[in-house]
């Protein structure tokens, strides 16, 4: 009946409002076992475009009606074609514009609160990737923490906002996605600040973020105060902004912990996660909104897409914080893993700056989901 183009930022949006949808994956199977995009009310079949060159009949009797479809390939091209063929038999179908390239890269930017004197905090959500970014603006200026590499979300936010960024924190060395932090810095002229711990192999000029650093935003007295909290990696910073919002990197979030192990060190640093995550944090206030660097599953999401909760909140009801046997909480850190992030040791020595490589090179490095907690 009628081939129409569905964007990222209208998948997110389904997803956000628990929205029933059908979605046609065109790619191999290896690749939708290992990544889709996922949805409450969401339902696939899988097809592979190499089964569908010569024609839809022998899928048209598995596609329901009645709902709305959704064609899905890696970059675009075979999703346009299957859909145009099911267009042709008399369905009305959508193809996902730019596909799972264009569904990975996706930032979605949601207000969190306002701060102090007419301040905001905004969270970027990367739906198709479970990365989570911020913007701190007040008076004018504004602080990115945990950019990802698509930095032009973060500069026409900045713009549409009428501030100026002054400067980019990484709350660690990331390894399951590239950091967007120093090329922020490059192109605005802010401070990249990034902890020494994680910075001993990087090839560029940086200011070390280390504990009990201030920095303000603006005229107003928003601070971001840096907290040391080691375990995901040796380096890994914490801020607490506005004495309201506790920014946990990859640290805690919201339904799970940090992994020890993507710098081969889980053995060493998995006394130091306990202790950030039982003593260091439980020396804060309960009523802090934590907010992580990435979530894992779509239940951590809030009714408007969002990611956060009180901390008080998760040290009742997240089991990661609730081992009270060390042996016990060493097992589940250690043993108890995902597979590692795609191309992670590639993706740190390219925070590291040792390689550049090309985009294309970048996007291909990147995709998959984040596999940064420990489940």
């Amino acid at each position: 009946m009628s081939l129409n183009k569905m964007t990222s930022k209208e998948v997110v949006q389904k997803v956000i409002n628990k929205e029933e949808l059908f979605i046609l994956d065109v790619r191999n199977k290896e690749a939708f076992d290992g990544w889709k995009i996922e949805g409450a009310s969401f339902q696939y079949l899988n097809k592979p475009y190499f089964d569908l060159i010569d024609g839809v009949e022998s899928i048209i009797d598995e596609i329901p009606s009645g709902k709305e479809i959704l064609v899905v390939c890696a970059k675009e091209g075979s999703s346009v074609m299957v859909a145009e063929m099911m267009a042709e038999h008399g369905m009305t179908v959508s193809y996902l514009e730019g596909g799972m390239k264009a569904w990975s890269e996706h930032l979605e930017p949601i207000k969190i609160g306002d701060l102090a004197e007419n301040g905001e905090l905004y969270q970027f959500v990367r739906m198709g990737k479970g990365c989570l970014s911020y913007m701190i603006i007040s008076n004018g200026e504004a602080a990115i923490v945990d950019a990802t590499r698509t930095i032009d979300v973060y500069l026409d936010f900045a713009k549409k906002k009428q501030v100026q960024v002054t400067h980019v924190f990484d709350t660690h060395l990331h390894a399951d996605h590239i950091s967007g932090g120093r090329k922020i810095a490059q192109e605005t002229g802010a401070v990249y600040l990034l902890p020494p711990k994680d910075a001993t192999e990087v090839t560029f000029n940086y200011q070390p973020l280390e504990d009990g650093n201030q920095v303000k935003i603006g005229q107003t007295m928003i601070n971001i105060h840096a907290l040391y909290t080691p375990g995901h990696t040796i380096g890994s910073t914490s801020f607490i902004v506005d004495d309201s919002f506790l920014l946990t990197g990859d640290i805690l979030f919201i339904d799970s912990i940090g992994r020890p192990d993507l710098a081969g060190m889980a053995q060493d640093w998995v006394g130091d996660l306990r202790e950030s995550l039982y003593s260091r944090y439980k020396e804060l206030s309960f009523d802090l909104i934590v907010l992580p660097a990435h979530f894992m599953i779509l239940d951590e999401l809030n009714s408007d897409g969002s990611v956060s909760e009180k901390l008080g909140t998760l040290y009742a009801r997240n089991h990661g914080l609730n081992i009270k046997d060390e042996r016990e909480f060493r097992t589940l850190v250690t043993e108890n893993l995902p597979p590692q992030p795609n191309a992670y040791q590639y993706i740190r020595k390219t925070n590291m700056g040792k390689i550049t490589p090309d985009e294309e090179k970048q996007r291909e490095m990147e995709i998959g989901p984040n596999r940064c907690a420990v489940r």
